[in-house]
Order: C-alpha cells, then sequence, then structure tokens
C-alpha cells in the first residue's frame, strides 16, 4: 500500500506483522536537511530601497516526519505521519484510513494527497529533484488590484474522502491495469485541518474541491518513484489525465478550474516524465469582477543511474505566470546530481535551478513576472529514511 512518505512492503526499518499478515504495523522516519542558496535579479528596484540580491538562503529543514502505517484485518489499511519542521495545520501531514472492498474499489477518508498530477503523487523523498517544478508549486501573477487571489496550479495534501482503485485489463503475465480516483476535499489546502466550508452562492452546490484522475499502465503497477536504487531493473509506464473544480476558493472569492495529462516511464536505470496542466480561474458574483484568467505549464525531466548509486537528472520547467491574455513566459532549466549511500539509506542531491524570462511586451511586465522567484538556486541536501 502506498502512503506517500514509505510503502508497507518497505525493506526499510522493521515491520511487526501478524503469522495470517492480516496485520501490520511499520513505524517510519524521513528527514531532509538542505542548505539552500537564492539569487534574486533588481527587478529594476533603485540601490537606494537596500535591496539584497541573496536572500532565503542557508540551511533548512524541509521535513522531519515521524509517523506510522498498517494493515488491519486485511483489509483496513491506515497512515499517520506528522513532520515537526511544520507549523500550524502542516504539523499534521496525513491521517486516513483506506478500506478494500477489493483491488478494484477502495475507499479512503482523512487528510492525504488529492489526485493531481505526478509530480506531487510521487513517494516524498523520491522524486528526481529535491523540489517540485516552479510552475506547480508557485503563486500565479494577476492584475495588481487583484494580487489578494494568486492560486497556484498544485493542490498537494487536503482533508476529504476518495474512491479509488485499480483494475486489471487482460489476463497476460504483464498486466494491463487502469487506475482511478475521484473525490471530494475542502479545498483549502493542508494549512486547514478543520470544517470550513459553506454553499456556492453562484451554483448552489457545497463550495468544496471536486477532484479525479485515470491512469491507464501497460506494463504492470507503476511504482510511485522517480528513482530507486534498489530498482534499478524492470520496466514500467504510466498515462494520467486529471482535473478538478475548486468552488468558492481563494477567501471565498474563485472558482478555479484544473486539467492535466501526465507521463511517466521506469525502464530499467532510465527514468523519464513530463506533464502539462492549465488552471483556469473565475471570479464569484460577490466580488464584482467579470475578468477570467487563464494558466498553464509544463515540464519534462530525464533521469539516468550512471552506476548502482549515483543518479543524474535534467529538467526543463515552463509556466504562463501572468496568464494567457499577457505576453512573456518563464523558462527554468535546472539540473541534479543523486549519491545513494549504500545499505545505510542516505540520499545526497546536489541541484542548480536556472529561471529565465521570455517575450514579456515591457520590461516591467518581465520584472514583475518572477517576482518571489530566484534568478539562481543552488540546493545541497541530505536525506534519511527508516
Amino acid at each position: 500500500m502506498e502512503n506517500g512518505v514509505l510503502g508497507i512492503a518497505d525493506d526499510r526499518g522493521f515491520t511487526l506483522q501478524s503469522k495470517n499478515g492480516k496485520f501490520v504495523f511499520k513505524p517510519y522516519l524521513m528527514l531532509q536537511t538542505r542548505g539552500q542558496f537564492n539569487y534574486y535579479d533588481d527587478e529594476g528596484l533603485d540601490k537606494a530601497y537596500n535591496q539584497d540580491n541573496v536572500a532565503n538562503s542557508g540551511f533548512a529543514i524541509p521535513y522531519a516526519i515521524l509517523g506510522f502505517t498498517g494493515k488491519t484485518f486485511g483489509c483496513l489499511d491506515y497512515n499517520l505521519s506528522i513532520n515537526a519542521a511544520a507549523t500550524g495545520a502542516n504539523i499534521l501531514q496525513q491521517a486516513w484510513l483506506d478500506y478494500s472492498i477489493s483491488p478494484a474499489a477502495r475507499f479512503r477518508v482523512g487528510k492525504f494527497k488529492t489526485p493531481f498530477t505526478h509530480a506531487y503523487l510521487t513517494t516524498l523523498g523520491e522524486t528526481l529533484f529535491p523540489v517540485v517544478p516552479t510552475s506547480l508549486a508557485t503563486a500565479t501573477i494577476m492584475p495588481h488590484t487583484l494580487n489578494a487571489v494568486t492560486p497556484q496550479i498544485a493542490t498537494g495534501f487536503d482533508v476529504g474522502v476518495q474512491f479509488h482503485g485499480v483494475a486489471r485489463l487482460n489476463k497476460k503475465p504483464e498486466s494491463w491495469l487502469m487506475g482511478y480516483e475521484v473525490g471530494l476535499w475542502n479545498g483549502s489546502g493542508s494549512v486547514v485541518n478543520g470544517a470550513t466550508k459553506t454553499i456556492s452562492d453562484d451554483w448552489h452546490i457545497p463550495s468544496l474541491l471536486y477532484a479525479g484522475r485515470l491512469t491507464f499502465m501497460p506494463w504492470g503497477k507503476m511504482p510511485q518513484t522517480q528513482g530507486n536504487a534498489r530498482m534499478l531493473k524492470g520496466r514500467h509506464m504510466q498515462f494520467g489525465i486529471s482535473g478538478g473544480l475548486n468552488v468558492e476558493s481563494e477567501s471565498e472569492s474563485t472558482n478555479d478550474a484544473r486539467l492535466g495529462a501526465e507521463f511517466a516511464m521506469l525502464y530499467n536505470r532510465w527514468y523519464v516524465g513530463a506533464e502539462a496542466y492549465w488552471m483556469h480561474v473565475g471570479f464569484t458574483k460577490r466580488t464584482k469582477i467579470s475578468d477570467t484568467f487563464d494558466y498553464w505549464g509544463a515540464y519534462a525531466q530525464v533521469g539516468y543511474f550512471v552506476s548502482k548509486t549515483v543518479q543524474l537528472g535534467v529538467r526543463y520547467d515552463f509556466m504562463d505566470r501572468n496568464g494567457t491574455s499577457k505576453d512573456g513566459f518563464l523558462n527554468m532549466p535546472a539540473v541534479v546530481c543523486n549519491y545513494y549511500v549504500p545499505k545505510v539509506h542516505l540520499k545526497f542531491s546536489a541541484m542548480y535551478q536556472f529561471t529565465g524570462r521570455w517575450g514579456h511586451a515591457t520590461q516591467l511586465d518581465r520584472d514583475n513576472d518572477d517576482l518571489g522567484i530566484s534568478t539562481h538556486y543552488a540546493a545541497l541536501q541530505a536525506q534519511f529514511s527508516f
């Protein structure tokens, strides 16, 4: 069972299990420590403002996760994880129960990953890069009078309920599998654990996140990894489409629709992944704003194990951050080197990313488009999982 951090069957650490296999208990830990450097452009500001080009640099602990996962009665999976490096509601990273009627029909309730984008659904700590693509995680840019509303394309963790499963489409040894996930979430993201939503004034339906995902796997079950030093043989492939509608999001100001398409493949030492996604933002009637905005982004990345312990990777990330109504794009190429220390579950990562700007009508548009995003980003990260 996948839990987003470590699987129940993972050989890291230890697992307690009954003789009949119906009861399983596995504690786990995942710790990341990162040194990072961010260099920002002047963005047209006068040096008299005493602007620092180097900011948000130094050392950080993105994740310090302690949790446990397991199975009871052979049909009910559970997971609870705490991120001690977070604050507020984000401290509770995951908390869910998953009941299996059959492999093709499962029911999950709690706080977990919403079914949108391969980048976020990949097991934490097994991504090719230490950070997810900027096009997914950064806030969008709107006209200055609307800057209080800045949704990002990714939906991440949330509290809700999901119906999901994997069905076998043939009887050959190498199964064709179809996976699906569909459900309802608060739409508030991981920063809220409580029930705070209402009924939409415009559509008269609950103001929740409605989302789903459909995947096709022609080479058997696709592991949710972008690189694992213990999986250097075999082949897996996945195609997916996903979408969602977040009703009265952004402090009940907008209705946000999202669509995404994804591809991922593991072929012996190779990993290849690519995604494209689109978001449409429309305002609720109470705001008295008739404008709508469309944003899109995409990335492609390739990783290869040059040895049993060293993985090299490249990524090209692209984002129309200021919307299709304005000229200009962000281009964010990146490179990474991962080193897996044998037998001790240590992973070291070194990456560099450059943020370029292209096609803007004016210098002001160019300066505004990458506000809050560093031109040069470099990171060294150590990760331990148990």
